[in-house]
């Protein structure tokens, strides 16, 4: 095979492989990752580009991700972009994987990325068609088999998987130790992260599943980040004296992280500010009497229209969460601040009568879209208080 056939038609490429719904539906196509099996919930995600950090995010433990954009792998792949060490996604699933990447960034192709990483891939799938099953349907489980393919088998272990629901993630995808964090956003033009040396806040993170971007954000709007794991107890947290507490994004069932519930009632009880991203949101919401619920497809994607309930302005999010927090009897001490446009589900909340404050969507987002900031102010701007009445 000569070098240019070999760059065109890699090995991985001419390997069969195969996606098989809960509900017997089966999709063949060519493997672009490595040979095995992936189980998993699928779900789907609209965002146009990303697909590295969408790979990364610890959000996707046990989701095998359907891209309904068509053209996926383009722009290669590189380091820098990354949203953890490791990819969490179970699987990935495309319509079109081009041949060849271009971008001045790209260090790897996303089929050589897949393979480092140990994930099952599937191109050359009619990704319209799972969506629209996805969407009518709801929330299914799937089964990939590249190489060795048995569809009666890969049917039986999708159908056996038992789904997202009542599963406790987050102590799965956390950290195992206490560690600082430093590194503000990328500038591309200095091929560098920035570096904020005139911290003002002290802020403990629980990792329930973390993006690296939620860090580099709160780095640049003047914060000293000490990151714990899941299960850190609210006493070991208040021992350090925090001017406040960040509850982050992760996988799972949020009715699942008893231990995270409990801890983040104490922490509340403590009175010192609070601010939840993702799963974050909705275990403030059930430490606060709340409760959640699973959606029937979720929320996958960047370009998800969200209104702020006060003035009614929009905001054009990234989203990624199968949970949300159910608006029925929700408790005296809870506001709704925020609101999907597309399906009316809760996006924010904020307590009336203390500094904790909730958003269901990625403010964080990286690539992409970015006004969704300011919903970090709130909290920068209860922590400047803090320290002001500290100081009389």
């Amino acid at each position: 095979m000569s070098k240019l056939n070999q760059i065109l038609f890699p090995p991985s490429r001419q390997t069969p492989a195969v996606l098989v719904l809960s509900d017997g539906s089966v999709y063949h196509g060519k493997s672009i990752g490595v040979s095995g099996v992936a189980v998993a919930e699928i779900v789907f995600n609209t965002a146009i580009t990303g697909y590295q950090e969408i790979l990364s995010d610890p959000s996707y433990a046990e989701q095998m991700v359907t891209l309904t954009y068509p053209h996926i792998g383009n722009t290669g792949t590189n380091q820098v972009d990354d949203e953890s060490a490791e990819v969490f996604a179970k699987g990935l699933i495309v319509r079109d994987y081009p041949v060849m990447a271009s971008n001045w960034r790209s260090e790897q192709s996303l089929s050589d990325y897949l393979t480092q990483h140990k994930v099952v891939a599937i191109s050359d799938v009619d990704t319209r068609a799972i969506t629209r099953k996805l969407r009518t349907e709801g929330s299914l489980n799937a089964c990939i088999m590249a190489g060795d393919i048995d569809e009666s088998k890969a049917l039986q272990l999708a159908q056996d998987y038992p789904g997202m629901q009542g599963q406790d993630l987050a102590k799965v995808v956390s950290c195992r130790q206490a560690y600082h964090w430093q590194d503000g956003t990328y500038d591309l033009e200095s091929t560098a992260f920035n570096n904020n040396a005139a911290s003002k806040y002290k802020v403990v993170c629980y990792d329930f599943g973390i993006k690296r971007n939620i860090m580099r954000i709160l780095c640049d709007l003047g914060c000293e980040l000490t990151v714990v794991p899941a299960q850190t107890s609210a006493a070991e947290v208040l021992a350090m004296n925090p001017d406040g507490v960040f509850l982050s994004n992760g996988p799972g069932d949020p009715a699942a992280c008893d231990y995270a519930i409990k801890a983040c009632q104490a922490l509340l009880e403590g009175q010192v500010p609070l601010f939840g991203i993702c799963l974050g949101h909705q275990i403030m919401a059930l430490a606060l009497g709340a409760r959640t619920m699973k959606m029937k497809f979720g929320h996958h994607g960047a370009n998800h229209p969200v209104e702020n309930c006060a003035d009614k302005t929009v905001l054009i999010t990234s989203q990624n969460h199968n949970f949300a927090v159910a608006d029925e009897n929700l408790p005296e001490s809870l506001s709704i601040t925020h609101r999907s446009l597309f399906d009316g589900s809760v996006q924010g909340i904020r307590h009336n009568h203390q500094a904790a404050y909730g958003f269901q969507g990625h403010p964080e987002a990286s690539p992409g879209p970015h006004e969704a900031k300011k919903v970090f102010e709130p909290f920068i701007e209860a922590m400047k208080n803090k320290q002001e009445k500290a100081r009389g």
